[in-house]
Order: structure tokens, then C-alpha cells, then sequence
């Protein structure tokens, strides 16, 4: 198989561990640990996980006048958006969250046209536009179950923004470094941004961890090594061969993910029920998402694999 295959692979992969995240997440904040705090130990485990396989088998240096760019990466691809992302978490329910993730490629169209000058087709235009208006009618039938917050919405709405101005940014990068290399100082300028935000420590010092359950444990395990280490290596593997655009595209799938592992997990018990958020109108909505899917990134695909 070409590399723009596995790079497609790559990508859905990190969207199906996303949409698992939402549930597996979602069972251990905030009972257990306060979402900053399981920000601290998502970061702490993937930048030792990194630097640990960079020094046995990645040996390249990075050039001084990139780490500015680097630290950017860090900010938003990290600190901004897992802070955002699991106190929003925290605070609406797993299936508002996958739907709001949505409008991240919406973003990353936008900002790749004004800073990499990617060329916007109109087959890329046209899948865009449908997956963005089901999206938007799924957010619109969004809030009629259980967990809705306002406040929770607009922090994974801030998240998703986050996320894509990342995936814009660190594309330069990609085309410099190895992709281990990248996402291990990505991860050790997040880690320091996240130990730097005030509520971190406090809340560190403040959790009973003798009350976490091993369940909750194994939980904040499976976040940190693959949600986390595992996702992000898959992200920059993919960036280094797709464009932001079409891989931001994959999110488009991620409401539709989390609904089948809502079911999935809620029935085996691993993860709490908020099935009863799902109608088969939402049903049709992910079908027009779907089809935005495939139009958005399939011209790409197509292209570069002849």
C-alpha cells in the first residue's frame, strides 16, 4: 500500500481513539480527577513515551529559530486544546462533544488558505459545505438528552478552533523534521504550558488518589498511551503525507464514532449510557456528514495515489 494510504489509515484510526475518548474520558472526570489534573498526567505520560523512543531511535536536532514555532504547537495543539477539550468534557455530555468537533475542518480550510496558501477546489468546497450543514443540523437536534451544558459546548467549540489552528501550524514542521521529533517538543512546550496554568498544581495537590478505583485507573492508562501518545504520533505521520485539510476532514466522522461507541461501551458497562441523546434524525445528519467525508478528502486521495 502507498504511504497516502496508510496516512489515510492513520488519520480515521486517530478519530475512532477520539471518539472512544469521549466516553472513557468522560468516566473518570471529575469523580475522580479534576479535568486539569488528568490534563497533567495525559501530557506528563505521552512527553515521556516521546522522548523515550526519540532517544532510541530518532537522533536529529532542531534548529533554534524553530522553536518558537514549536512552543506555538505546544500552546494550541496541547495546553489550549486538552485544557478546553476535557473541562468542556466535564461539563456536557460525549455526544454534544463529538458533534461541536465537527467545525474543526471548517477552520482548518480557512486558516490553510490564509497561511500555507492551500488552494481551496471545488470538489473540496462542495464536500465542506455538506458535511458542515449536517453537522450543524446535528448540533441544532444536539440538545435533547441528558448532560447538556452551554458553558460545557462553548469550551469544546474553543477546543475545536484550537485543534485546527495546530494541525495549520505544524504543517511546516512536517516537512523539516521527523514526525517523532516534532510531537515530542510539541508535547514537552505543552507540558510546561500546562504545569504553568495556575489550577494545575493546585488541583494536583488537592485530588485523594488513594480513593481512585483500578478501573479509573486503567482508564487514565489507556488515555494516556493511546489517546494521547499514540494518537498524536498517527496525527503527524499523516500530516507528513495530507494536507491539514483533508486530515481535519476526518472529524466529520467522529459524531457518528462516538454514537456507536456509546452503544458499544454502555452496553458492555465500560462507560456511562448517554444513548438516550441519539435519534434517528441525528442518524440522517451523519449520513450528510458521511458524504461531506468522502467528497472533502476523496479528490486528494485519489490524486496523489495514481
Amino acid at each position: 500500500m502507498s504511504k497516502i494510504l496508510y496516512a489515510h489509515i492513520a488519520i480515521f484510526l486517530v478519530n475512532a481513539l477520539y471518539g472512544i475518548n469521549h466516553m472513557i474520558a468522560k468516566g473518570v472526570m471529575p469523580e475522580y480527577l479534576k479535568p486539569n489534573v488528568f490534563i497533567l498526567f495525559r501530557a506528563a505520560g505521552a512527553t515521556f513515551l516521546f522522548w523515550l523512543i526519540k532517544l532510541l531511535f530518532v537522533r536529529e536536532k532542531v534548529k533554534r529559530k524553530d522553536m518558537l514555532l514549536l512552543a506555538a504547537c505546544g500552546m494550541f495543539g496541547v495546553t489550549v486544546n486538552q485544557l478546553f477539550f476535557f473541562n468542556g468534557l466535564s461539563l456536557t455530555s460525549s455526544i454534544n462533544s463529538g458533534i461541536i468537533m465537527t467545525i474543526n475542518p471548517i477552520l482548518v480550510v480557512i486558516l490553510s488558505f490564509f497561511l500555507l496558501n492551500e488552494r481551496i477546489t471545488w470538489r473540496k468546497s462542495i464536500g465542506i459545505a455538506i458535511g458542515a450543514t449536517g453537522a450543524i443540523l446535528l448540533t441544532l437536534a444536539a440538545g435533547t438528552g441528558s448532560g447538556d451544558s452551554f458553558l460545557g459546548d462553548f469550551y469544546i467549540f474553543v477546543n475545536a478552533m484550537s485543534y485546527g489552528l495546530y494541525l495549520v501550524l505544524v504543517k511546516p514542521l512536517m516537512k523539516k523534521y521527523k514526525p517523532l521529533t516534532v510531537i515530542t517538543y510539541v508535547f514537552s512546550f505543552g507540558l510546561l504550558f500546562v504545569m504553568m496554568y495556575p489550577p494545575t498544581l493546585n488541583e494536583f495537590f488537592q485530588t485523594d488518589f488513594s480513593r481512585i478505583p483500578m478501573e479509573a485507573i486503567y482508564k487514565i492508562l489507556f488515555v494516556v498511551v493511546f489517546v494521547t501518545f499514540l494518537t498524536y504520533l498517527l496525527t503527524v505521520f499523516g500530516l507528513k503525507h495530507l494536507s491539514p485539510s483533508v486530515s481535519s476532514a476526518y472529524i466529520y466522522l467522529q459524531p457518528a464514532l462516538v454514537v456507536f461507541f456509546a452503544f458499544t461501551l454502555g452496553a458492555l458497562g465500560i462507560a456511562d449510557d448517554y444513548t438516550d441523546t441519539i435519534t434517528i434524525e441525528k442518524g440522517v445528519y451523519m449520513l450528510i456528514i458521511f458524504t461531506g467525508v468522502y467528497l472533502s478528502s476523496s479528490s486528494s486521495f485519489l490524486r496523489k495515489t495514481r
